[in-house]
């Protein structure tokens, strides 16, 4: 009875005539056998048999075919759910993130570049309906992943980024955002977001972040910037070991958190500032919240009907009552 559901479920409220049934039954039983009283019974033969005593089976037989009619009219079935969404109001971000050397920095857990790959992996696993799209940037920039639906393949990239010296160390913040501006000014999406994390200030790159800025906005493209990093001094890398691994001092944190208020001010969307990994979680949470995809979702019930089985197994013991009572338990008055 697995995954069964009942169309007519107010039927079951006639087992509650089955006890009165049963409880009429066994005040009547004695009226219903005839009986033929004799002085004395000495010169009859007499046998035991066990019929007398499985004759009320004959009652219970017919209380199980009732109980299957009710669970039958009950219309017992299986029900098979087929779901079809469609994306009414699609969304395509880009993630620009600084993989400069300061994202090393330990003043989030284990350090700045692995929360953040954590907490945005989780972003892009609850965006199943939206193109996602990835780029690098410190001095300079790329684009990881395009903008797409493949979420498998954005995960992957996510996973892949580092600090490995292929990029001109430094923060260029313009060319970040101008990269991420390129992958989506031929967007035909309803909505185009970029989210742009960053835990310095703008030292290099080209391109004014202002102008980059603009661009977005001519393309109608709203940017939430991120500035990651606790307050007041952290860990940062400073130099690496002969061993090849990084050396760490206390160094103040800066971030030009005026340019990040900015970028998002001029297109029309939210500075965040990201001091530990909750505080990090929190405001994926929150742009997930407002940057929401509307879905039309349709369903197709198939119905699979079980009452036969149970109208077929009441007939059967109706049946073998009618026959038990008409051969085996037959009487002779």
């Amino acid at each position: 009875m697995k995954n069964i559901t009942f169309a007519n479920p107010e039927f079951f409220w006639l087992f509650l005539v089955l006890p009165i049934a049963i409880g009429w039954y066994f005040w009547k039983r004695k009226e219903q056998v005839a009986t033929l009283k004799v002085s004395s019974v000495k010169g009859f033969k007499t046998t035991s048999s066990v019929l007398p005593k499985l004759k009320p089976m004959l009652f219970v037989l017919r209380i199980l075919a009732l109980s299957a009619l009710i669970v039958a009219i009950a219309r017992p079935q299986s029900t098979d759910v087929t779901n079809k969404s469609r994306t009414t109001r699609g969304i395509d971000i880009v993630m620009a993130i600084d993989v400069s050397g300061s994202m090393l920095a330990k003043d989030l857990k284990p350090n700045r570049m692995e929360a953040l790959k954590r907490v945005a992996s989780e972003f892009v696993e609850e965006r199943p309906n939206d193109r996602i799209g990835l780029v690098v940037y410190a001095a300079e920039s790329y684009t990881k992943t395009p903008v797409t639906s493949d979420k498998a393949v954005v995960l992957d990239a996510l996973e892949s980024v580092k600090y490995d010296n292929l990029l001109q160390d430094g923060t260029g913040i313009g060319v970040g955002l101008a990269t991420a501006v390129n992958r989506l000014k031929d967007s035909k999406a309803k909505s185009k977001v970029i989210i742009l994390l960053t835990d310095g200030v703008n030292n290099s790159g080209f391109i004014d972040p202002r102008m980059a800025s603009e661009i977005a906005k001519e393309y109608g493209i709203k940017v939430y910037t991120i500035g990651i990093g606790t307050n007041g001094m952290a860990e940062f890398p400073y130099a690496i070991a002969p061993n090849g691994q990084f050396l760490f001092r206390m160094m103040k944190v800066e971030i030009d958190e005026k340019l990040m208020k900015e970028i998002a001010m001029m297109t029309d969307g939210k500075y965040f500032r990201a001091t530990s990994n909750k505080s990090l979680e929190n405001i994926y949470s929150e742009i997930n919240k407002l940057e929401t995809t509307e879905v039309q979702e349709q369903r197709f019930y198939n119905y699979d009907e079980k009452y036969r089985l149970f109208a077929f197994f009441a007939l059967g013991l109706l049946s073998l009552e009618l026959v038990l009572r008409k051969t085996l338990f037959r009487g002779f008055i």
